[in-house]
């Protein structure tokens, strides 16, 4: 039984004031076995990456195929990742509005009277969603191979690492939207924040088109969305197999995000509490 689990049957006894990073480490994955229940028995939480990326693969690979590449086959290599990382960003916008639904039915109340880590109770429900970006990623490229023809030249590793790489990602931005979900006044005005700030981060990118067909003004912002290198670090996984400077500029630019954002959610959050 963990400090955690002592504690929530018992308010008074278990954990002490001090929580040191172990005792952090498995609060947290104690959390994210609870959201992962709660996704299970609430499976309708799993439309959007289990429909939506059939979906969006199919559609956008159908209809923009022909017009940006000649061909849909030729297209794969520029939209499958691409829709990767577009789908693993659009599931992130749940977990900013979950996390405000949570707050405002009083979920998190007896965590108030509990010695926790502060950071547990948001790090939790964000563990448990990385298993929701790595199916999203996977149903992405399986639609793409078994649909749409898509040979990705990384082989079967070059797939693997990309998924890990857009399931790290997407626990990293996802950052952002906890944070709007810490600050929204309700889950509607949350998921309004975060799409005003998920399409521009998506659509001005270099997911669907190269950066070199738009107007230079555009194509500067392009090169500099964080999303770009994180969306040519999976094309370049999951075509060549290759790491490459790509993934270095992607990490640095999560890492950031992290760094910025998790103070801030924990700030905003703790604050709630």
């Amino acid at each position: 039984m963990t400090a955690l689990t002592t504690a929530l049957r018992n308010p008074a006894e278990g954990l002490s004031t001090r929580v040191g990073l172990r005792d952090t480490a498995a609060q947290t994955m104690t959390l994210a076995w609870r959201a992962t229940m709660k996704m299970r028995r609430n499976f309708e939480q799993m439309f959007d990456v289990t429909l939506q990326p059939l979906l969006f693969t199919a559609m956008f690979a159908g209809i923009f195929g022909g017009a940006v590449a000649g061909s849909v086959s030729g297209y794969n290599p520029v939209i499958i990742p691409g829709l990767v990382g577009q789908t693993v960003l659009t599931a992130c916008v749940a977990t900013g509005v979950q996390l405000r639904e949570d707050i405002d039915k009083g979920v998190f109340d007896r965590f108030k009277v509990l010695p926790i880590a502060r950071i547990a109770p948001l790090a939790g429900p964000m563990v448990a969603d990385m298993l929701r970006y790595a199916i999203a990623s996977t149903l992405t490229f399986a639609t793409g191979i078994v649909l749409l023809g898509y040979r990705p030249g990384g082989g079967v590793l070059g797939v693997v690492a990309a998924i890990v790489f857009a399931t790290f990602a997407g626990w990293s931005m996802a950052w952002i939207f906890a944070w709007f979900g810490t600050i929204g006044r309700s889950a509607q005005g949350v998921q309004a924040i975060s799409l005003m700030v998920m399409f521009p981060l998506t659509f001005l990118s270099n997911a669907f088109v190269p950066t070199s067909t738009m107007p230079g003004w555009l194509q500067a912002f392009a090169d500099a969305n964080p999303v770009s290198h994180i969306i040519s670090a999976i094309r370049d996984l999951a075509n060549q197999g290759q790491i490459t400077a790509n993934a270095g500029w992607a990490l640095l630019g999560c890492a950031i995000v992290v760094a910025i954002f998790a103070p801030l959610s924990v700030r905003s959050f703790t604050r709630k509490m």
